[in-house]
């Protein structure tokens, strides 16, 4: 299969596994230069393990306790968390989440790093945040999971408005991490997550009011994603059909522009077939795409072959991971995955 031109953008999913905010804009801005179109802070401590940066919050909630049947999270042995008896559901409130705080911080040494020629001139700060879905669906039981969910959406979307304060538009980019969700609406069975309230039609009017919230004047992105725990995906998506019809009812259902779909790509798709429902993407020409074909695993060869299968059936997108590279990882394989996207990738023009 002829090569065909190297595509010159680049997405940094979100977590990267360096030692601080200044490291990562730093080294990436090294590497990747104007291939970056937005750049993460890399999620550093507590963050690095995504939506766990959550539990201590829900877990020392007046409204919250562990579920008496002492069911745990599968993954990591949270115990699953409850209403405490006798509270009611237009009760519980969550004030602060951290996620606003930790972006004001992380704004500033962007800002540092693009003033003294680390980071490209034009680059926006992506904030990446886990759905309200997310965290809720994870830690909480099924019996008390939607009025809980309603309470937290509710901060998230606070959440969003004091970023949107903050942080000046013309540099801001709000990542959606839409996992959970599409590990549900992919449809293999599962059960590391509650079925009520998950269809196609709630999990859409989800995305719809927490998408609100975000002034146009702000890039807009979604990350789907089949999860990342122990550098592995909770399930392996068949192909690419269930994305694509999860990307196309977000188009539909988020009343405003989506500035880019992020979509992962596991190591073994390497024939059409996997690709191949990519023709049946419904997004605005404005929509950017990028799929996840970087694996350190196979090298520089096999990933300019997904590139060049994926070509037949989306003819513009920009190249990423699967998902983010912190967690299981160490610098030396964040630097490997960097190096490989420098070199199946052109520089901007």
């Amino acid at each position: 299969m002829k090569m065909t031109q190297a595509p010159d953008q680049v997405h940094l999913v979100g977590s990267i596994g360096l030692g601080s905010v200044d490291e990562v804009f730093q080294t990436a801005g090294r590497v990747l230069g104007n291939r970056l179109k937005r750049i993460p802070d890399g999620e550093p401590g507590p963050r690095r393990l995504w939506v766990s940066f959550q539990y201590p919050l829900l877990r020392s909630s007046a409204f919250l306790r562990p579920d008496p049947s002492g069911k745990v999270r599968k993954t990591n042995g949270f115990p699953l968390l409850c209403l405490i008896e006798g509270v009611t559901a237009d009760e519980v409130t969550f004030g602060e989440l951290g996620y606003a705080r930790e972006a004001r911080s992380s704004y500033a040494d962007f800002v540092a790093a693009r003033d003294r020629g680390a980071l490209p001139k034009g680059i926006k700060f992506q904030v990446c945040l886990p759905t309200p879905m997310a965290v809720t669906y994870a830690f909480c039981t099924e019996r008390d999971v939607v009025e809980i969910d309603r309470a937290y959406e509710a901060a998230m979307i606070r959440e969003v408005q004091a970023l949107c304060s903050a942080i000046p538009h013309e540099d801001l980019c709000i990542q959606w991490d839409f996992c959970h969700e599409m590990l549900i609406l992919d449809g293999q069975p599962q059960d590391q997550f509650p079925l009520v309230e998950a269809s196609i039609e709630q999990i859409m009017a989800r995305m719809r009011r927490i998408c609100a919230p975000i002034p146009t004047t702000v890039d807009l992105g979604i990350h789907i994603c089949y999860g990342d725990f122990g550098a592995k995906h909770v399930i392996e998506p068949v192909d690419a059909t269930r994305m694509v019809e999860a990307a196309n009812a977000l188009a539909a259902a988020i009343k405003r522009p989506l500035t880019y779909i992020h979509f992962p790509i596991p190591v073994a798709w390497n024939e059409e077939r996997y690709y191949r429902p990519f023709a049946d993407l419904q997004l605005s020409p404005t929509t950017g795409v990028y799929l996840g074909l970087i694996h350190i695993l196979d090298g520089e060869d096999a990933t300019r072959r997904r590139i060049d299968i994926a070509r037949q059936f989306i003819p513009s997108f920009g190249v990423a991971t699967e998902c983010g590279i912190a967690r299981a990882r160490k610098p030396d394989v964040v630097e490997r995955t960097l190096a490989l996207y420098a070199a199946v990738t052109r520089p901007s023009s």
